[in-house]
């Protein structure tokens, strides 16, 4: 009996160690995003220069997405979160004390640059070990995963308002950031399950993926989705302070709402698709996003806080839920989301500049409002999503 016991006990233990993993990489990240404007003070820079000092992020972590999937599967899974974990740290610390200590641009840069390339094959990586211990459980547990994210950066959203409240030196906070980012993968390692990439997809269908209608319409929603969320993570809190003259820890409060209220959505999010399909969850969702934009712009404060909920519950579900569309085929699958993911990665890449350069113009609060104009035509691609043989 004993014999039989262990496994399930190993199981779980796999389970509680992805999720610490998976928590502990929204954390990290949250705690950059809620001092922005005090890095951006620091380096005495414009929005659109902002834009493009957050692109290296995105670029980093887009360079490093074909990297992952042979990273994990020459090195395995725990080392390669364990590794990009401490690439992390490593461009959380230097961009701290590049912005802060040095206001150096692009030093900066750099150190934003090493986050996102630690960041993008940690994400793969925990991904693969989400999915192993889904198999070994033989239930579907993977959005749980997500919302710990979610939880994560809520920690991170708030352990940042306390230090800019607290006055803690930008450089300081991050810097204690990057020891528990260092620190806390390699804890847990020892109880993530031994995964590897073992898929052999090949390169004609993954060619094949990038002409079908269905996916590409699926990557287009993703794209809007992927904007809606991500321009809330880079621009939330430099909106809110600079359009509503606030101080900086009561802009990443702000921030904080959004997050807690996009983790609530994706817990309960999941009885709600079950219930009413996709499609209709979608559209409802995007227009809650659409209505929290131009309550967060238009409502003044303090119901700019009540939009920034609204907007996160909103952003909550369309990701997560592209995802699975595209992987809807099993045999299809890998080659499908890869292309989708690409797609919504582009809003990532694109996106910080993007507002930044219409910052300048009508200001950072204002430039939010292409988010609300953007869901209006992507809410045409959400039928694709529909799963297939299913009129839901």
């Amino acid at each position: 009996m004993v014999l039989h016991a262990r496994p399930e006990q190993v199981v779980l233990r796999s389970r509680n160690a992805v999720a610490v993993v998976f928590a502990l990489n929204g954390f990290a990240a949250a705690n950059w995003m809620a001092r922005i404007p005090e890095a951006r003070d620091s380096l005495e820079i414009n929005p659109a220069q902002l834009g493009t000092l957050l692109l290296a992020i995105s670029f980093g972590a887009i360079s490093a997405l074909p990297l992952a999937g042979a990273l994990v599967h020459r090195c395995g899974a725990r080392v390669v979160i364990t590794g990009g974990a401490a690439v992390l740290a490593f461009g959380l610390a230097l961009s701290g004390f590049a912005s802060a200590a040095l206001a150096n641009y692009w030093l900066t840069g750099a150190g934003l640059l090493a986050v996102g390339l630690g960041s993008g094959v940690w994400d793969v990586a925990m991904n693969i070990e989400a999915a192993a211990v889904e198999r070994e459980l033989g239930r579907t547990i993977m959005p749980r995963f997500h919302a710990g994210f979610s939880f994560g950066t809520v920690l991170g959203a708030g352990s940042g308002a306390a230090a800019a409240a607290g006055g803690v030196p930008l450089a300081v906070h991050l810097a204690i950031v990057a020891v528990v980012i260092t620190v806390g993968p390699v804890l847990v390692s020892p109880a993530l399950p031994p995964a590897h990439e073992t898929a052999d997809e090949p390169l004609g269908r993954a060619w094949r993926a990038w002409a079908e209608p269905r996916t590409l319409l699926i990557g287009l929603m993703v794209l809007a989705m992927a904007l809606t969320e991500g321009t809330a993570n880079d621009w939330l809190t430099v909106a809110l302070v600079d359009g509503y003259d606030l101080p900086h820890w009561l802009g990443a409060v702000g921030f904080a709402v959004f997050l807690g209220a996009m983790t609530a959505g994706r817990i309960a999010g999941t009885r709600l698709l079950d219930r009413f399909g996709r499609v209709k969850v979608l559209w409802t969702t995007m227009a809650t996003a659409g209505c929290g934009v131009l309550l967060v712009v238009f409502g003044g404060w303090p119901l700019a806080l009540v939009g920034a909920a609204i907007w996160g519950i909103g952003a909550s579900l369309g990701f997560p839920v592209g995802m699975s569309a595209a992987a809807d085929d099993a045999e299809n699958a890998a080659a499908r989301v890869s292309v989708v993911s690409t797609i919504g990665y582009t809003a990532f890449l694109a996106g910080p500049p993007v507002l930044g350069y219409l910052g300048n113009h009508v200001g950072t609060l204002h430039a939010l409002l292409a988010v609300a104009v953007l869901l209006v035509p992507s809410a045409l691609a959400v039928p694709a999503a529909r799963p297939t043989g299913n009129r839901r």
